[in-house]
């Protein structure tokens, strides 16, 4: 696993924005550091994902969108300090990798691992 402090710092920014409204969860993940293989930066991507399938249920519980809230910001400070997540937080999200890919680079190498992702949909890997 890479670790590009930068792209974590920038993915700190990203959650802020989101978090105060600045920036919609999609425009976030079109920015997102491509081709990643930073965990704690594929995690958060999921929570990202997350923060905006759980919306509705964030504008009818108060309680809900608060603790939703400070859990974006804890992860933008764990980030911004270049850290890496902690790892029950990574293993939550595990069983999500197989199903929202992180968006790959513009080029041959790019189209190639999104190609074969697409190929691979409902095969079950062997545990």
């Amino acid at each position: 696993m890479s670790v590009n402090k930068e792209d974590r710092v920038f993915v700190a920014k990203l959650l802020r924005s989101v978090r105060i409204g600045n920036c919609g969860v999609r425009e976030a993940l079109m920015q997102y550091p491509r081709d990643t293989d930073d965990e704690s930066l594929i995690a958060v991507y999921h929570a990202l994902i997350h923060y905006e399938a759980d919306e509705d249920l964030r504008r009818r519980d108060a309680l809900y969108r608060e603790e939703q809230d400070d859990y974006i910001e804890s992860l933008s400070y764990i980030l911004e300090k270049g850290e890496d997540l902690p790892q029950n937080i990574i293993d939550n999200y595990k069983k999500y990798y197989d199903t929202v890919p992180i968006l790959h680079k513009k080029d041959i190498r790019g189209f190639l691992k999104s190609f074969f992702k697409i190929l691979n949909i409902g095969r079950k890997k062997d545990k």
